[in-house]
This record gives C-alpha cells, sequence and structure tokens, in this order.
C-alpha cells in the first residue's frame, strides 16, 4: 500500500536532508522513507526553487486564468451561433 505524505512533511524533510547533519541514510530511516524518495523529494525542491522567487508567477497564473475564462467564453458563444445555423439551414448533424 501506498502512502501519501503531505507538502508539509516532504519540505520538513527535504530541509534536514539539505542541513547536512545527519546521513540521508539516517534521516531516511528516522522518517520511514526510502532514502531515494528523498533524494528525489531533494531533487524536486531544488529543481523548483528558482521559481520561488520569481515575482511574475502569481501573475502569469492570474493572466493565465483569464485567458482560460476568455476562451470558454468564445467556445460558448461559437457554439450558440453554431446552433443557431444549423437550426436556420435545417441540416442536421
Amino acid at each position: 500500500m501506498r502512502k501519501n505524505y503531505t507538502s508539509k512533511y516532504k519540505a520538513e524533510a527535504v530541509l534536514e536532508v539539505l542541513r547536512e547533519e545527519k546521513s540521508l541514510s539516517e534521516i531516511a530511516g528516522r522518517i520511514e522513507v526510502h532514502p531515494n524518495m528523498l533524494s528525489r523529494w531533494k531533487n524536486m525542491a531544488i529543481k523548483e526553487l528558482p521559481t520561488i522567487f520569481d515575482k511574475s508567477n502569481g501573475s502569469n497564473q492570474r493572466e493565465h486564468e483569464s485567458q482560460i475564462q476568455e476562451l470558454y467564453a468564445q467556445i460558448g458563444e461559437l457554439s450558440s451561433k453554431l446552433n443557431w445555423l444549423k437550426k436556420k439551414s435545417g441540416i442536421e448533424l
């Protein structure tokens, strides 16, 4: 059975690994996680670290969500027009 770990749990484990006060194996044994899993979490954290300090990250997210809403609105409008045209032309698809 797979265990699911919270983000907070993973972050605390990675911080402990990064402190390098104990070996990876010691930390893994204490928190009952396989050393390979800790290594994977550490690599993920290091890879994503630069994005934490990216100020535009929040505005990019809002811009992306706004664009999605706009596209959904266009889809709705085009679907309505298509249905109207089908009805007026008498074409069944």
